[in-house]
């Protein structure tokens, strides 16, 4: 049976909360560590796909970004469930009836019974000792401390710290092997000194770090109030003049109903009078008829739908991270305060009035850096421009044309669109698709798309369920792929068109489709409803989609590119253009 004093000359604590091991488990480089502390250090891990070993520095791949599945160390954790459920005996007693211990003095290294203890107390050579309860430390919730004797000088205490070898060791061994050239000796006081100066402040940098955090959370609940009330009062706007509408509505009904009645009874007079003039005039005929004979008769007849070293190293860099800006819940704010409602004053048609904010309006001619290599320009969750170059990177611009930040500078760009949760989709050079967190890290996940040979290439597009939708112009079809990668979950055949642009509609859920000579429309299952022919030797191209209907540019390259704009909406159920 292994006893107390063994467990800590067999490491059974964890080297990160120096308690013993729970659900020990082992990285690749074999050393071992508490699940729930690699939980804590993977969290301060940059791509999130794999982390970093405390006392090795070796990297280990962590399986779908959960350290649950990395390997349990099995005997480990036997040894340490035997340990914990064995009855320890006291090693101080000399009788061979050991009575059963109940402390343990972390500086003699040795179990006693309470009544060893409170001897052991009462003696001045062991009055600085440190006793704990051994069930305390047992269970974990105090750690092991570790005894400062020398292993190849037991009689000698480890005064000295080697930071060349990063350990503990006596002074004998420091005039032995510790004088060389890359080793550096210090006093073990002052070493600890300079490590509790150190976690003194990382932890004052964390409070710090916190305050901000907390601060920029603050930030983002003002603008949402800020938001709610803003849109509440645009609510009301709307609901004040569909109450409006509907007064002016009904006094308009009861006009036209008056007017249908003036008709009515002018029409029921008119009617009234014929039909007495009928009946009078069979009065007459029946008079007549008494005035005739009994044998003539004038019959009238009618029909009728949505490790410490390594740990602070961790800490300094996560620490070192930018502090969140608050110019995206700004932003958002912004974007929203352009919102506004407008009385339609046309009373002919049956409109409430527009929510005005976003309309086609020149409102900059900026000339952009990357203007001979852009690819694509989309409008990313922060309200910048994000420009993808086929020379390589996505340079993020504002609306005043000022070059924000450029990433991913070795990719060579083709599209980018954005998934809900604010993460890229980018389709490069190679027709390969990638997925990217917001901090542009790259995330493991794998499509199995068609090569450029293969497909050349089309529009991207992410609907509303983050559906991921790749065009391609060679093979005229489009991969559906969800952001779990793989194998495409659907394949569209285009049926003759090549699918250069693609959109989609997010209250229908309608796919739109534009080509050189075309713009149609796919349902839900991928069935053409209807095509947009070219028309007057003009090209649809380019084309945006505003939810349910597209305006498209028909441009007509022979007369200097003269360029018409259409915009075709989506009504009913089925698509009409």
């Amino acid at each position: 049976m292994a006893t107390v004093h063994q467990i800590s000359s067999q490491n059974l604590e964890c080297p990160i909360c120096l308690a013993l091991f729970n659900q020990p488990t082992s990285l690749v480089c074999s050393h071992t560590f508490c699940k729930e502390c690699l939980e804590c250090v993977f969290q301060t891990q940059p791509d999130q796909q794999t982390i970093t070993c405390p006392v090795c520095r070796k990297v280990t791949s962590v399986p779908s970004g959960d350290v649950g599945k990395l390997q349990i160390n099995v005997p480990l954790s036997s040894l340490v469930d035997e340990v914990k459920t064995e009855n320890p005996t006291c090693t101080v007693c000399e009788m061979d009836d050991k009575s059963p211990a109940v402390f343990y003095c972390q500086d003699c290294g040795r179990n006693m019974c309470k009544s060893c203890e409170e001897s052991h107390s009462t003696w001045k050579l062991f009055a600085s000792h440190s006793t704990v309860a051994l069930c305390e430390m047992l269970s974990g919730k105090v750690p092991l401390k570790r005894r400062r004797k020398c292993k190849k000088h037991p009689n000698d205490d480890e005064e000295c710290f080697c930071t060349g070898c990063r350990e503990y060791i006596c002074c004998k061994c420091g005039m032995l092997g510790h004088l060389q050239e890359g080793h550096k000796l210090e006093e073990a006081a002052v070493h600890e000194e300079k490590l509790m100066k150190n976690i003194k402040e990382l932890k004052e940098k964390t409070k710090s770090k916190i305050i901000n955090v907390e601060n920029h959370i603050e930030f983002i609940e003002t603008q949402r109030n800020e938001i709610r009330i803003m849109l509440g009062k645009i609510n009301d706007d709307i609901d004040k003049t569909y109450e409006e509408y509907m007064k002016l509505l009904s006094v308009r009904r009861e006009a036209l109903r008056c007017q249908v009645k003036r008709w009515s009874e002018k029409f029921t007079n008119e009617l009234q009078a014929m039909e007495e003039e009928s009946h009078q005039t069979i009065r007459n005929l029946n008079a007549m008829e008494e005035l005739v004979t009994n044998g003539v008769k004038v019959p009238l007849e009618k029909d009728a739908l949505l490790a410490h070293d390594t740990l602070c190293e961790n800490l300094t860099s996560f620490l070192g991270r930018d502090d969140p800006d608050d110019q995206s819940p700004r932003g958002v704010g912004e974007r929203a305060q352009k919102i506004s409602f407008r009385k339609c004053v046309d009373f002919s048609e049956l409109r409430l009035g527009e929510l005005n904010g976003y309309t086609w309006k020149v409102k900059a001619d900026v000339e952009l850096p990357s203007k001979d290599s852009m690819n694509c320009i989309t409008l990313a969750p922060d309200g910048q421009m994000a420009v993808g170059s086929h020379l390589g990177g996505i340079h993020f611009y504002s609306f005043a044309g000022e070059l924000k930040q450029t990433v991913l500078k070795h990719v060579r760009v083709q599209d980018i669109r954005y998934l809900s949760d604010c993460r890229s989709v980018v389709r490069d050079m190679q027709n390969q698709i990638s997925l990217y967190t917001p901090q542009w890290w790259k995330l493991g996940v794998t499509f199995r798309t068609m090569s450029f040979d293969e497909g050349w290439f089309g529009g991207l597009n992410v609907d509303r369920d983050d559906n991921i939708y790749v065009g391609y112009r060679k093979p005229k079809k489009i991969l559906l792929f969800t952001p779990k990668g793989g194998e495409p979950v659907r394949e569209i055949i285009c049926e003759g068109h090549s699918p250069c642009q693609l959109f989609s509609c997010h209250t229908t859920g309608k796919l739109i489709l534009t080509d050189l000579l075309a713009v149609f429309c796919l349902d839900g299952n991928g069935t053409k409803e209807n095509v947009l022919e070219q028309k007057e030797s003009m090209f649809a191209w380019p084309a945006v989609c505003r939810d349910d209907s597209v305006i498209v540019a028909w441009v007509k390259h022979e007369e200097d590119l003269h360029t018409t704009y259409e915009e075709y909406e989506l009504q009913t159920q089925e698509a009409t253009w």
